[in-house]
């Protein structure tokens, strides 16, 4: 069986380990595995392409020339569009953090606030305003950008990040920020493994089903009560804090899972 793992140039170098340890863990059960870049093209008798990039024309395009994607393009135009996460949360009836389209900063009416591109990821498109100037600021940096607003919820900075294998939960990490309102382990959070209670399982569940995704990341904002409310989905998500908390192979669970997958296809 032959695969393609697809990243950006920029990210193929940044998560070199991975996927260096997906190929391994593909050649232990007989899956040629191969790095695909940019606008490199695959070999048509290709299995699937694990789609590694925020970019859901790219892989629409691929499934479009008949390539099984891992996750759908329709996964990944999702999941990197926080009004459209927000709009699936709200119809599956999942706990969220209200949200809502902003085009000019006068629709901005409380505050402090937190705003964000729709698009962006890894917390560095996200401001907690606390003031209009602030919003201003935000709104100048931004210009011609798609962006959203969201009340501030006070969280202690602390997040949830469950990591879902199709339907299964692999592993779920309690992240709090350091010194910011952002929990971002990439930004110097601190991380631990969260053990989700039944309902927690079975809103990300709700939620993996409805996508039909395999591989990807919700992050669900940690209230002071124990409450959740759902903040984003990740696709491509980092496996690095579920690395540094539980003891198993990420890589290792994704190649099983897609050979059982495509076998079953």
């Amino acid at each position: 069986m032959k695969g393609y793992v697809y990243y950006s140039r920029e990210e193929s170098s940044r998560n070199r380990a991975f996927i260096d340890d997906l190929m391994m863990e593909a050649a232990k059960i007989s899956i040629d595995l191969y790095l695909l870049v940019e606008d490199e093209q695959p070999d048509a008798d290709a299995a699937f392409i694990l789609f590694r990039d925020r970019h859901p024309e790219k892989a629409a395009s691929f499934e479009q020339n008949g390539f099984h994607l891992v996750n759908r393009a329709e996964v990944n135009r999702i999941a990197n569009d926080k009004m459209k996460t927000f709009e699936l949360a709200t119809l599956l009836g999942v706990p969220t953090v209200p949200t809502k389209k902003v085009h000019s900063v006068n629709e901005v009416n409380s505050y402090p606030c937190v705003l964000k591109t729709v698009d962006g990821h890894g917390g560095n498109e996200v401001s907690l305003c606390m003031s209009k100037t602030d919003a201003k600021t935000f709104f100048s940096r931004f210009e011609g950008r798609s962006l959203i607003f969201q009340p501030f919820i006070e969280s202690g900075a602390t997040d949830v990040r469950v990591f879902m294998l199709g339907q299964e939960v692999l592993g779920a990490v309690k992240r709090t920020g350091n010194g910011s309102f952002k929990s971002n382990y990439t930004l110097g959070g601190s991380i631990e493994e969260y053990p989700l209670s039944t309902r927690q399982q079975k809103d990300v569940i709700t939620i993996a089903r409805a996508l039909k995704s395999d591989y990807i990341g919700i992050d669900f904002l940690l209230l002071p009560n124990g409450n959740w409310l759902l903040n984003e989905i990740e696709d491509p998500v980092g496996a690095r804090s579920l690395y540094k908390t539980h003891d198993f192979s990420v890589a290792e669970r994704l190649m099983v899972y897609m050979k059982r997958k495509l076998a079953s296809s």
